[in-house]
């Protein structure tokens, strides 16, 4: 396959061969992984620069045919917050200018990744004249607005989100509900805009007969399981989850219901050293629970189905969500989901088709949903087979590859300025 163009991916903190799961290792990780891959696929070259947390990888990985990651040096070779690596954008920057002058052949375009990745792709557009696409993942008004005083962020970040939507030449948003808050918390005039969403690995989340997986893990058939994947903090509305599931239990003592909640620090939870571990076994005591309440740990991906195979139904309920990769997951396994109705959730659950949506933070709501799922198999399998049916169509990682390609191809000349999944929309100021 001929060479289609050279992609330079910027991911600051997310590192494609990161232990996913861990703190600031998530959605974005799998994004810049199976993006780059994807578009090696297609023929393109990819190099994912990203900030060296370690002294132990060289400066240069080999991740896929197609794709390296190039650790840039950036302050000390350890873990650091996300919220804590803005003082070391600048030489961040430096480091990736320093890698991008030295190549022998221009790339064609930056790709970055997060507002921090995004900054530096407004100075290397400045200092090289290098194109750039970007993705925020997440919005800083968003994270404001529902943290509040809680909310880490650098100061600046609003300004610096509001830069790179001046000076970026193509801006991929994952639904439609993050151009609407774009608009709203932003700038009304939005352009070169496109809604790309992100997508599941379908060879990897894949349907598990269910007496198979729970045998394998250790779990009686007869149990009715609700469960979540994803990281313990406390957006994530695990709290939520665990006191719907505690009204359930109350209302059927006698029913075999268990809850299963995979995430965490450490692939042992007893080693667990974080308060929000604590906080949710002090929350499953309080409730009455504690013994009902299977905390696995960390897992990684290449394991996730056995889990979500073994569970009747699972459960995503944060108070935000850009876009979550949690419900396609859950329903590329072929499971019945239950999803609060914020951001990206609306977008990939179809309400009453391939799941169901509650409001964020209401337990009582998430309650009677749990409660119809867990007593209604012909529902559940129902829900389940139609949202494995829609992965398989819209949200494979090889269509958001082929999305992507087609975003870059619309900055070459005479193109549209505004495109969802690479088909052209007319913008706010053409309507």
């Amino acid at each position: 396959m001929s060479e289609r163009g050279r992609v330079a991916m910027i991911s600051e903190h997310a590192n494609p061969l990161a232990f996913l799961g861990s703190e600031d290792a998530g959605g974005q990780n799998v994004y810049v992984y199976e993006v780059s891959t994807g578009l090696a696929r297609l023929g393109y070259r990819v190099d994912v620069f990203t900030r060296r947390d370690s002294p132990a990888p060289p400066q240069i990985v080999r991740l896929a045919p197609g794709v390296r990651v190039v650790h840039i040096a950036a302050g000390p070779a350890e873990f650091i917050k996300k919220d804590a690596l803005w003082a070391h954008m600048p030489a961040f920057m430096e480091g990736c200018r320093a890698c991008i002058a030295a190549q022998r052949r221009r790339y064609d375009v930056i790709h970055s990744n997060f507002w921090m990745s995004g900054w530096v792709a407004c100075e290397l557009k400045a200092r090289l004249g290098l194109p750039f696409v970007h993705i925020f993942h997440a919005l800083g008004a968003i994270k404001r607005l529902e943290q509040g005083a809680a909310d880490t962020s650098p100061a600046g970040r609003h300004e610096m989100e509001l830069r790179i939507i001046r000076e970026v030449d193509r801006l991929i948003a994952q639904c439609p509900a993050e151009v609407d808050d774009l608009r709203r918390y932003y700038t009304a005039s939005l352009a070169n805009v496109c809604v790309v969403p992100s997508g599941v690995n379908i060879r990897r989340y894949r349907p598990v007969p269910r007496r198979a997986a729970r045998a394998r893990l250790g779990l009686r058939a007869d149990e009715r399981i609700a469960g979540y994947v994803g990281r313990l903090v406390p957006r994530k509305g695990v709290d939520t989850l665990m006191a719907a599931f505690a009204r359930v239990a109350v209302a059927r003592p006698a029913a075999p219901l268990r809850l299963m909640v995979v995430g965490g620090e450490t692939r042992d939870p007893e080693e667990d050293p974080t308060p929000e571990m604590a906080r949710l076994r002090g929350l499953a005591a309080e409730l009455g629970v504690a013994e009902r309440v299977w905390f696995v740990g960390k897992r990684q991906p290449d394991e996730l189905a056995e889990y979500y195979g073994a569970a009747d139904v699972m459960v995503s309920v944060p108070w935000y969500e850009p876009f979550g990769l949690t419900p396609l997951e859950a329903q590329a396994c072929g499971r019945a989901f239950i999803g609060s109705a914020v951001g990206g959730i609306t977008y990939t659950v179809d309400e009453g088709v391939t799941g169901l949506l509650v409001p964020p933070r209401d337990d009582a709501a998430l309650a009677d949903k749990l409660a119809l799922l867990l007593s209604d198999a012909p529902l559940r399998h129902r829900l389940g087979r139609a949202g494995r049916r829609r992965v398989e169509r819209e949200f494979t990682w090889a269509r958001v590859a082929e999305r992507t390609a087609a975003v870059y191809e619309t900055l070459r000349p005479a193109v549209l300025p505004i495109a969802i999944g690479g088909v052209p929309v007319p913008s706010q100021e053409m309507q």
